[in-house]
C-alpha cells in the first residue's frame, strides 16, 4: 500500500444520485440522435444589437423559445406513450432546463422547468431562469428548483436504496402525465455556457424530447458561394423513436435549423419585415 501515494476520498451532493438513475432508466428509451451544426452569425449579431435596447434578451431564451415554437408545430416530438396503441400529445410545451448552482462547495447542474414555454416570450423566459438562479439552495429539499414539495420526501427519496429510486423513476417516464407533471416533456442542456468545446454532447435523457446545445465556434464557411468566417452552433437532438419516425422527426428539426440559421423573431420592430435569405 505504500507505493499508491497521496490520495484523498471526497464526497459528492445527493443530487447526483438522481443523475445515476436517470442514467439507468433511460437504457428503457429508444432514441435517434442527430448530430447538427448550425450557422447562427445572424441571429448572433441580431441578439447583440437588441441586447443594447433589451438586455434582458439572450441568445439562451431566444433559443428555448424557437425549440418550443417548432414542438408546438409539431407535437409529436414530444409526445408520450399511454399502453402500447396511445400516444399522449400536449398543448403546452414544458421545458426542463439545467441551472449550476453551487452545493457543499460543489458547482452542480439542478433541473428547473419552465411551463408553458410556447407561451411565453423571450423576455418571460429570460427572467424566469434569472429568478430560478437567485432561489435559494439549502439542502435535499431544493434540488428540484422552482418546484414547491415536501422536503421530507426528497430527503427521504435520497436515502431510498438503488432499485427502489430507479423502480420511481420507471413509473414516472411510462406515465404520461407524471411526467409532464414532474420533468416537463422536452430537455435542453447548455453545456456550451459553461465552456468551450468543439463537436458534439451526447447525453442520456429520459425525456421524450431532449437537446444538447454545445459552443458556438467561428471557422471558415461557404455563404452566398463564397468562404468566410462564420459562427456555428452545435447541437445534438434526441427524439424517442417509439413515438415518432425518424422521417418527420428530421422535418421538424430541418424546420428549427432554418428558424435558427435566419434568426427568426430577433427583427428590430422598426423594420416593416424580415428579409428573405
Amino acid at each position: 500500500m505504500n507505493n499508491i501515494g497521496n490520495y484523498k476520498v471526497i464526497s459528492f451532493p445527493a443530487s447526483r444520485i438522481a443523475t445515476f438513475d436517470i442514467g439507468a432508466v433511460s437504457k428503457m428509451k429508444h432514441q435517434i440522435k442527430a448530430l447538427v451544426e448550425i450557422d447562427v452569425t445572424k441571429a448572433h449579431q441580431l441578439i447583440t444589437e437588441m441586447k443594447k435596447k433589451q438586455p434582458k434578451i439572450s441568445f439562451h431564451s431566444w433559443l428555448i423559445k424557437c425549440i418550443s415554437q417548432i414542438v408546438e408545430e409539431y407535437p409529436e416530438l414530444h409526445g408520450i406513450r399511454k399502453g402500447n396503441r396511445s400516444l399522449v400529445l400536449f398543448d403546452d410545451v414544458d421545458i426542463s432546463i439545467m441551472i449550476e448552482r453551487v452545493i457543499q462547495g460543489k458547482k452542480v447542474p439542478l433541473p428547473y422547468v419552465i411551463r408553458q414555454a410556447n407561451r411565453k416570450s423571450m423576455v418571460e423566459i429570460s427572467d424566469e431562469i434569472r429568478n430560478s438562479q437567485l432561489q435559494n439552495v439549502d439542502h435535499e429539499g431544493d434540488y428540484v428548483l422552482g418546484k414547491t414539495k415536501s422536503r421530507y420526501w426528497m430527503r427521504l427519496y435520497y436515502w431510498l436504496p438503488g432499485f427502489l429510486r430507479r423502480m420511481i423513476w420507471r413509473n414516472i417516464i411510462q406515465n404520461a402525465f407524471i411526467t409532464k407533471q414532474n420533468m416537463g416533456t422536452v430537455m435542453i442542456t447548455s453545456v456550451g455556457m459553461v465552456g468551450k468545446i468543439t463537436g458534439w454532447v451526447i447525453p442520456e435523457t429520459v425525456h421524450p424530447l431532449s437537446f444538447a446545445i454545445g459552443s458556438i465556434i467561428k471557422k471558415p464557411g461557404i455563404y452566398e458561394n463564397r468562404i468566410e468566417v462564420r459562427e456555428y452552433l452545435h447541437m445534438t437532438a434526441s427524439v424517442d423513436h417509439d413515438v415518432i419516425d425518424g422521417a418527420p422527426a428530421i422535418r421538424a428539426l430541418s424546420k428549427l435549423v432554418r428558424i435558427l440559421e435566419s434568426g427568426k423573431g430577433l427583427w428590430m420592430k422598426s423594420e416593416s419585415k424580415e428579409p428573405s435569405r
